[in-house]
Formats: C-alpha cells, structure tokens, sequence
C-alpha cells in the first residue's frame, strides 16, 4: 500500500507541473499576441495618413498657385485616449487664436524697430536684440502676406522668390548697380552680385580660393559679419562650406528674410556691445566685404595700460552719430570666435584705398590711417597676414598661444580674458581682451585639438568631448547618441514628407544637444540652424561646430532672431520638459508659429502628459496633428507628436509699425 500510495503522489505533482507549465505558456503566448497587436498598430502605414491626407501641393512654386491644403477630418481622429491612462479633451472646441494685424507680418520680436528706439545708439544698443516684456506679448498668429506662395525648392531658391512673400523693392532700387535683387515679374531674381564682387558671389568666392584652401574640407564653417542677402553664404554651399550670414534690421529692409527665403542660413544679428551669441572657436573663416563693421573704432575705452598700445582716435558717422573710441574691439570678438587657424578676409574700405578712395569718398589720409590701425589691431591679436591682392585682404589666427607672449611684449594691446567660460555669449557684453586657447606644449600642436576635414569631421569624436572638457558626455555616450539617430531620422521620413525630397530646405532643431539630428541629415539637401538652450548643462554648441555644423545660443521664454515664415521644418526634443517651469509654453507655440512657413511641419518628442497639452494649445492654432508612438514601439514612455501647419493669409494691407 506504500508504493501505490508514492506513486499516486508522483501523478499529481507531474500532473501540477504540467498545468504550471501550461499557464506559464498561455500567459507568455497572449502577451507575445498582445505587443504583435500593438506593435502592428503603430506600423508606418497607420502613422503616415498624418501627412498624405493633408494633400498638400508640392509643386506650388512652379505652378503658382497659393497651395491650400486640402484636410480630411478622419485623418486627424486619435484613438489615444484607450491607450494611456491620460485624460484627453473629447470636446471638438479648442481655444482659437485669432489672427494678429496685418501690420505685424513681419513683426520681429526682440528686434522691434520701434522698441528698438528707447535704447542708447551708442555701440548701436539700439540695433541688438530688446525682447517686450511679458504684458507686451501677443496673443495671435502672425499672418502671411495676401497671396503668399510656398517658397521655389532648393537650388531654385538660391536665385528666386515670389515677390509676394516679401513685398519689398526697395534693395532693388537702392542696390541696384550692385546686383543684390532684381524684379522680374511676380518674382525676385538673385544674380548673385554685391558691393565688393560685381563679377558675382561665385567668381569672387574663386578669388579667395586662389589664396587659401576652400575646396579640401578643412574649411567647413564660416560666419559673414553684415551678409546683405547672403549671396556669399549661397555660393559658398557650392564648396561645402556652411556660413552663418548675420545683419541687422535697419535701413536694409529685409535683407536677412530674402536670405532664408532663398533657403540660405541667416539670422538678425549684428556687432554691438555684446558677444556674437556662438561658442569660442566656432569657425573656419570669417568674411567682411563692406560690411561697414568700424573695425578699427568702435566707441569703447581702454581697458590696459595705455603706454602699451598704440590707439587711434577716429571719428566715424554712422547713422547720423558720431562715435570716437578706440581701435580693435571688434577684431577682437572675430579672434574668439574664429577656429585656432582659422582665416578672416576682408574686402572694401580701407583695402585698395589707392584705387577706391575717390568712389569710396574719402581721403586717403582717413583711409589710410584706418588701414594702419586694422593692421595694427592684427598683430596685438598675434594674427599673421597672409596676403593682400586685388581687393581682398586675408589674415590667419595662430594655432596655438604659445609665441603670443613674446609678440605681444613688442605690440602691447589687450591682456589675456580672465574669464573661466570662453563660450559664455548670451547677452555677455564684449571684453577688451583675447580670449585664450587651449594650453599647449609644443608650438605644432593646434590649441585644442585638430578637427578632420569635412565630411568626415561630421560623425568623428569632437576634440571637446576627446579631451573630456565637456562633462558629462564620454565618447561612449556620443557614439551611441549618433547611432540613435539613424533610426529616428528613417522613423521621420515615414512621419513626414521624406527629408530628401525637396519639401524642406530651412530646418531648425530647438534643443540640439551634440547635433546628431542634423549631422544625419548632412546627406540631404537641407541645412540646420542647432540651437542650444543658453542654460543648458553642458553646454554643447561648440561640440556643434566642431562636426562641421552651425548654430546659435537661445532663451526659447523670448522670441528667435528671424523674421516670420522662415523655416520648413521644426524639431523640438524635449523642449518642453526643459522650459515646464520657466515660462507659458503657450508663448513659446506662438512663436515657432511665427517662425514656421505655412504647411511647414513639427515634430515633438516628449512625455505623454505635455504632448497632450500641446496637442490641445496647437489645436486652436490653425495647425493638425496627431501623436504616435516612439520608434522602439509603444511601451517606451516617450511620444511623439506630429503637427502641420494650415495655409491661411492674412486680408488686410496696412503698413508695417
């Protein structure tokens, strides 16, 4: 009776093993069903009716029709409240933002040209950027012009644009004979000319190649000081080279608009009192062609001995001003901001005095004396000039600081900055000083580090983060932070219309980190304006610029240094978690609506609960969207939101305040 009993016990414990493995299997099967379930229903097919329902014309620039969209309700109905756990307004009403004056078409908000009035014309305050205090922020949508067009496609663009997007002739009269803008019809027509290149931007651009290397890739970043309509920015793209083209809002009315309409990279900015808002040794090359930048004066008194420095006393009419200072501050912002090695060219007065001081109407004396005192300011910045020919001047910074000591015993000039954060530039006032490189220890060695040449420069370890002056991010982290990237980037072009096609041209990344988003868009015919948060911890930009890439310092609680309807494309990765607590995000959707062309596009990565409160602001913007699920699939807590914004116009024609 014992064994029968043992081996009844025996039956039902592998009898219960069996029913465990069972459950266990069934379980495993219905949740392996359930994430196929899932994962199908966020497959490509379902996530692209966003874009191929809004219908919208592609060939608007060369049929010439305004290109409404055509939206089918259906395509805009989410089934994402049964999902998440979040409540979402089931209410077809949404808070709707009426559209603002027509005077405010081209309303720029931190360079309001009224605003601008209140300020000291000294150093030109006046012209720097003055955001309106918080009463002062609009509560509307900045309208487009009556008959507004979608922009010509890339390279069309680099020669034309509707003249109805920007109604503006008067460079074509006042610049006439320099060829900036001519009108042909309902259009503007680019012949590529300037004060300083009548042969056009291409031909000139070659003269410089004939005394520096434009075309090896080891110049791959440039900055134009006074750009005009960026025509030298636009032929340079032919050489791979990327220029960040900057001028003020003045008397030139439009100039940096025409330059992002022709889809070339353009901010309003301008030489005043405070830092360029870039990093320290950002750029390959800088270029003044008649820029009217007064290097040699700039109204600001010595901060050094004086026995030490040669100073020139000049007085220069500028706007109806009269300004005397010193020599050299100005060069001195150029000599931080340009790589160890890098090339600053000028061109127009006081080079060739000989020739132009009649056409220029000046003395030679004046002329001269100016020329001296740049020549002068050159070399207290150990620079070294390497030629001047023709019409063209060119000087080189050192690679490293190391004989700089001994040159600046002979010259005098400014001390050495004390200051610990060389990249410092969000409203940081200029210092009468040159800002130190990296220490080296031999006087080969490139103060540091060496960047590769482009394109390879694109996706190798920035020297920064080689030499760990960037906490917080090892070579590791950068490595798998590219490799992130390449999935998003394909994930995006079954979202949107694909980034190569010709769609986009002016994209904008409104928190770059290292700027693996742009860097993997190299490949297409786009180009990226990388805006790093000027709090950001750390601070990336100069890792930016290192990959051969550009961008800009921002507060995203004020407005963008561009003017309205200038980029194609708006990428905000955790933009909103960043400002949560800094200010309404309400204003800062206003304001990429204002920078965003009609039926151009956004895409939000964050949490659930603010792409939600996102959803229900953009909703009474004029704009459609609809959130999807990350590309690793539907358990990762990050969504994404996808929104267009509709055509529409503006009615009435009033003039600009």
């Amino acid at each position: 009776m014992a064994r029968d009993y043992s081996g009844s016990q025996m039956h039902h414990q592998l009898e219960a093993k069996r029913r465990r493995l069972t459950w266990i299997l069934g379980v495993s099967a219905l949740c392996i069903l359930f994430y196929v379930l899932g994962a199908w229903q966020a497959t490509p097919s379902t996530q692209y009716d966003l874009y191929t329902k809004v219908a919208c014309d592609n060939n608007t620039a060369t049929s010439g029709n305004n290109g409404n969209a055509t939206l089918s309700s259906s395509s805009m109905d989410l089934d994402f409240a049964s999902h998440h756990q979040i409540e979402v307004d089931s209410s077809n009403t949404a808070n709707e933002f009426p559209p603002c004056d027509m005077s405010y078409s081209e309303y720029t908000p931190c360079q309001d040209k009224v605003r601008g009035r209140k300020f000291d014309r000294e150093m030109m305050k006046y012209r720097e950027r003055h955001c309106p205090d918080k009463e002062e922020l609009l509560l509307c949508l900045i309208p487009a012009p009556p008959n507004y067009k979608t922009p010509f496609k890339w390279p069309q663009s680099r020669d034309y644009a509707w003249y109805n997007n920007i109604p503006h002739k008067e460079l074509s009269i006042e610049k006439a004979i320099q060829n900036w803008i001519q009108v042909e019809g309902d259009r503007f027509r680019f012949p590529g000319g300037g004060t300083m290149f009548p042969r056009g931007a291409d031909a000139y651009i070659d003269d410089i190649g004939e005394l520096i290397p434009l075309t090896d890739g080891k110049i791959r970043t440039a900055v134009d000081t006074g750009c005009g309509v960026a025509s030298f920015g636009a032929y340079m793209l032919k050489r791979d080279i990327l220029t960040m083209s900057f001028a003020p809002r003045d008397t030139h009315e439009a100039q940096v608009q025409f330059a992002l309409e022709r889809g070339v990279p353009a901010m309003i900015g301008i030489m005043g009192s405070q830092r360029l808002p870039y990093p320290a040794r950002a750029f390959d090359l800088a270029h003044c062609s008649r820029c009217l930048i007064p290097w040699s004066n700039n109204g600001k008194p010595s901060l050094y001995p004086l026995s030490k420095r040669k100073i020139t006393f000049l007085y220069i009419i500028a706007n109806g001003l009269i300004h005397l200072g010193i020599d050299g501050l100005y060069l001195t912002e150029v000599d931080r901001i340009l790589r160890p090695g890098g090339y600053w060219v000028l061109s127009g007065p006081p080079i060739r005095w000989k020739k132009y001081w009649r056409g220029w109407e000046r003395t030679k004396e004046d002329l001269k004396r100016e020329q001296d005192s740049i020549e002068d300011a050159a070399k207290r910045l150990c620079w070294k000039k390497v030629t001047e020919h023709d019409d063209l001047a060119i000087w080189q910074k050192p690679i490293n600081h190391l004989k700089c000591v001994k040159i600046k015993e002979n010259y005098g000039g400014p001390p050495m900055c004390r200051s610990q954060d060389p990249d410092t530039a969000w409203y940081k006032n200029l210092e009468d000083c040159i800002t130190p490189l990296p220490e080296v220890t031999n006087e080969n060695d490139v103060a540091g580090g060496e960047l590769l040449n482009w394109p390879e420069r694109a996706f190798a370890v920035p020297a920064r983060i080689t030499y760990g002056s960037v906490p917080g991010i090892s070579v590791d982290r950068y490595m798998v932070e590219n490799e992130l990237w390449k999935d998003r980037i394909e994930n995006y072009n079954r979202l949107i219309s694909p980034l190569g096609s010709g769609r986009h041209r002016n994209i904008m990344d409104m928190n770059a980190y290292v700027g693996g988003f742009a860097a993997e868009l190299s490949k297409y015919p786009v180009w990226v304006m990388n805006v790093v948060p000027h709090n950001s911890d750390p601070d990336t930009l100069g890792v930016i610029y290192e990959r051969g890439l550009i961008g800009t310092y921002q507060d995203w609680c004020e407005g963008f240094s561009t003017y309205p309807r200038t980029y194609d494309l708006i990428h905000a990765n955790g933009v909103f978690t960043m400002y949560r607590d800094r200010c309404d995000m309400t204003y800062i959707l206003l304001e990429m609506d204002r920078i965003l062309r009609p039926q151009g596009s956004v895409i939000f990565r964050d949490t659930v609960e603010l792409l939600v409160k996102i959803k229900s602001i953009t909703d009474g913007m004029r704009w459609k969207s609809q959130i999807v699920d990350h590309e690793s699939g539907p358990f990762n807590p990050e969504k994404i939101l996808v929104a267009v914004k509709t055509y529409w116009t503006g009615e009435a024609t009033h003039k600009q305040p």
